[in-house]
């Protein structure tokens, strides 16, 4: 059963609409564009504010907040696991996350394309509302633009998120320290080898789907209990574990150095790199995060993380080091070393 059929099953009946498919009209500012946001948009998602349908939402804010943007475009729009409506409510949740934030509101923006079957669109507004109320947040505003076919991949979102800092959050590349450890939170290139299994001319036998999920409930318990211990944390989206500790390594000034054998991975996952001749350290993910952490404080936040559902394959993957500073290092499974660059081209296009 396909990702997309799956979510028939259970998904709110569809609207009657007039017309099957998106056209430009759907994205004129006129009649249909009414239609669509009155009997689709707002009927799958509407919050108070988005039913006011206004320019703009008003939002109570207090202390320290965290504000983060994103875009998707993932390619196919539906993959084992999800799609790209769940993939952009858990993105932006996460990217609050790793900021040490409890997020709280989220605006939505679509970029559609001529010929998107509203059947399909439907699909995506109800995985997005599933995904809001699992994370706990609400779609207070966002925007609707039609283009026309050829232009566009069916769909594109774009998303805003804020939140709250949490009150022991102090995240930031400074505080790293030698000998901090990091910790992976769970298994690695999941969620990019669930959608290469589905794009067209690179089929393979796999059961995988995507880890796609909102992380803030596994982070804020760290933080409830370890506070300043957490130094930073990243969301190894686009180019993997590697090119995100690429970028810690470079803003910190230090040395990192990673166990290969450490690493968590699901043996469908290492299969499929190996046959396709991929590094799952430059595979995308949805579903991790990577904490850079006091080294005395490692084993008990393991022990935390272990308890939560999300945490169960959570391993220290390797350690900062004073060593070849700015740089990655690779201990090998079977011995020797590697530096481990940054991604410079796409192993995987339009995974995120």
């Amino acid at each position: 059963m396909s990702a997309k059929s799956s979510l028939l099953n259970y998904a709110c009946p569809m609207p009657r609409m007039d017309h099957e498919f998106v056209v430009l009209g759907h994205g004129s500012g006129g009649l249909l564009t009414y239609r669509l946001l009155d009997q689709f948009v707002f009927k799958a998602l509407g919050s108070d504010s988005m039913k006011a349908a206004h320019d703009g939402a008003l939002l109570n804010l207090s202390g320290k907040i965290a504000f983060t943007t994103d875009s998707f475009v993932v390619s196919p729009v539906f993959f084992p696991g999800g799609n790209i409506g769940d993939l952009a409510v858990n993105g932006t949740v996460n990217d609050l996350a790793m900021c040490g934030a409890i997020p709280e509101s989220l605006s939505l923006s679509f970029i559609l394309e001529e010929g998107l079957r509203m059947e399909e669109f439907w699909i995506i507004l109800q995985s997005i509302k599933r995904a809001c109320g699992e994370a706990g947040v609400e779609i207070v505003t966002g925007d609707t633009k039609v283009v026309e076919k050829g232009k566009g991949d069916q769909i594109f979102i774009n998303t805003t998120g804020i939140g709250k800092l949490h009150h022991g959050a102090n995240i930031h590349p400074q505080n790293i320290r030698k000998g901090d450890r990091i910790i992976a939170s769970g298994c690695i290139a999941t969620h990019g080898v669930a959608v290469l299994s589905v794009r067209e001319g690179l089929t393979f036998e796999t059961s995988l789907k995507s880890d796609s999920a909102p992380l803030h409930d596994v982070v804020l318990p760290m933080l409830d209990e370890y506070k300043c211990d957490v130094h930073l944390l990243r969301d190894p989206t686009r180019g993997g574990v590697a090119s995100a500790l690429n970028e810690v390594a470079r803003s910190c000034g230090l040395g990192i150095q990673i166990d290969e054998s450490a690493l968590p991975l699901e043996d469908e996952v290492k299969g499929a790199c190996e046959m396709l001749g991929l590094d799952p350290l430059y595979v995308a993910n949805e579903g991790i995060f990577l904490a850079i952490v006091e080294g005395s404080q490692v084993d008990a936040m393991l022990e935390l993380l272990h308890k939560l559902p999300k945490g169960q394959r959570a391993a220290v993957i390797g350690e900062v080091t004073e060593d070849h500073p700015g740089q990655v290092v690779l201990e090998g499974s079977v011995g020797g070393r590697r530096v481990v660059n940054m991604l410079t081209g796409d192993q995987l296009p339009r995974i995120c």
